[in-house]
């Protein structure tokens, strides 16, 4: 058994949720053993044949309900990140005494290899997508995961000397032993209030990235945001800050043209003349990264080199096409408010947004200098469309439709050349799409048709694939 894991063998196991990290945590729990059940609320036609599979298997389902003595009747409970902690059936089993935990957690348990985890508000997946780079260009072998996309369970299926773990804050709700041994922290701003009691819950759940820490252990910390500072510095862990302008802190800064590493008496000079993506809140990136890689063992004169060769994520501020003389970019990762400033601040020219989805309850009334400064109109979708343009409509021209079809063809119709229409939702995608990724890869097609068709309509009616 690997060191410090979770004993399994024999153990009545409940996996709560059947979506990709759920299953993952099935597999990893048949291997050990386990007498394992499951429930989702959804029901078991919409699983194909994998209820089939896992019956074969010796699993036990409840699917279409989460019957609450399944959960009593457990030793263990395996919670998948989209299973809200209020769920009722959790609630009478932690009362009871049962031990749960999050698929992270169990995979942290028996993963046998450092953990660098990375969560923030915004930013993860870019700075876990930089260290897991930065990790493979000098040899290591990485897994890289988490909330980014392939669950951590499917680490414990190869060989890896490392992983590097994207952590949401859904993740960490269930976390007791979680230890990675460098933890970081990007930022903390309003997300998900729709799941979460206020904003101060919010960052607690975040804080608990750093609970089990101590003093062999690294915190990489954004020094530039207070309630991220405060949540490290209530940890044990050896603190590396990142920032921007110069500061005698061990950690990392940046004076706008190279960043410096800092730590003991030396410092290290970091060109930045190759990094190509645009932003401060891409240095920020950056930096956590170079910290995390360095901490796990890579020397400085290997990072340097790798720079220039880390690129953006899709959906993430990326250049779809020009067309007629107007540049579009696909944002639909900016989920948040506090996405969207990260990534409008550092554009110059006259900007169409296109904002809407499923309303997290952040205060959309935070984006109004942004747009004062240079957008030239908004094109509101989806629907948190009507809160939206409570917040922000009486700046500029404002427009209200049903689908992102609609908004991009009203879009077109606006801009002129010069100007750049940016998806930038500010909002979750589920109220018509099943994912963000989704939405980000149907803007895209809609945005080529238009290239292709030159002169021609752009669809106005519904896109076809949203939900």
């Amino acid at each position: 058994m690997e060191t410090g894991a979770m004993a399994l063998e024999g153990r009545r196991v409940l996996v709560v949720g059947l979506a990709r990290s759920g299953r993952a945590a099935v597999d990893v729990l048949l291997g050990r053993g386990a007498r394992v059940a499951v429930t989702d609320r959804r029901p078991a036609a919409v699983f194909g044949g994998l209820p089939g599979k896992l019956k074969k298997a010796g699993v036990e389902l409840a699917l279409g309900r989460h019957p609450e003595d399944r959960f009593l009747e457990a030793d263990l409970i395996v919670v998948s990140p989209g299973v809200p902690r209020s769920l009722a059936p959790l609630q009478a089993a932690r009362d009871a005494g049962v031990e749960i935990v999050s698929e992270l957690e169990l995979a942290a348990s028996l993963f046998d290899g450092p953990l660098i985890a990375v969560t923030g508000t915004n930013g993860k997946s870019t700075t876990t997508t930089f260290i897991g780079h930065f990790l493979r260009a000098a040899g290591r072998r990485v897994f890289m995961g988490g909330n980014l996309g392939r669950p951590f369970c499917e680490a414990l299926e190869g060989e890896h000397d490392v992983a590097v773990v994207e952590v949401s804050s859904f993740q960490l709700e269930w976390v007791g032993g979680f230890r990675p041994k460098v933890a970081v922290l990007l930022n903390v701003t309003e997300d998900h209030l729709d799941r979460y009691r206020d904003f101060e819950d919010y960052a607690r759940t975040k804080g608990r990235l750093f609970a089990q820490q101590d003093g062999r252990d690294f915190a990489v910390v954004n020094r530039d945001d207070p309630v991220a500072l405060e949540l490290a510095e209530a940890g044990r862990a050896e603190q590396y800050l990142f920032g921007h302008g110069p500061s005698p802190a061990q950690g990392m800064y940046d004076d706008g043209e190279s960043a410096w590493l800092v730590e003991g008496d030396g410092v290290h000079r970091v060109s930045l003349e190759g990094f190509r993506l645009r932003g401060r809140h891409n240095v920020e990136n950056l930096m956590a990264a170079y910290l995390s890689a360095h901490l796990a063992g890579i020397s400085c004169q290997r990072l340097d080199e790798v720079i220039p060769y880390l690129e953006g994520l899709p959906h993430r501020l990326e250049l779809v096409a020009e067309v007629e003389g107007v540049r579009y970019y696909n944002d639909s990762k900016a989920t948040n408010v506090r996405s969207v400033l990260c990534s409008l601040r550092d554009l110059t020219e006259p900007l169409v947004v296109l904002m809407g989805g499923k309303d997290k309850g952040g205060s959309f009334a935070n984006l109004e200098p942004i747009v004062r400064r240079n957008v030239r109109a908004l094109v509101l979708f989806g629907e948190a469309r009507g809160r939206i343009r409570e917040a922000l409509g009486h700046l500029v021209e404002t427009i209200e439709v049903e689908t992102l079809a609609d908004a991009v063809a009203r879009a077109r119709a606006l801009a002129r050349s010069g100007d750049s229409v940016v998806l930038s939702p500010a909002c979750a995608s589920f109220d018509q799409f099943e994912s963000y990724e989704e939405r980000g890869e149907v803007f895209k097609q809609l945005v080529w048709e238009r290239k292709h068709v030159g002169n021609g309509g752009m669809p106005s009616g519904g896109d076809g694939v949203s939900k």
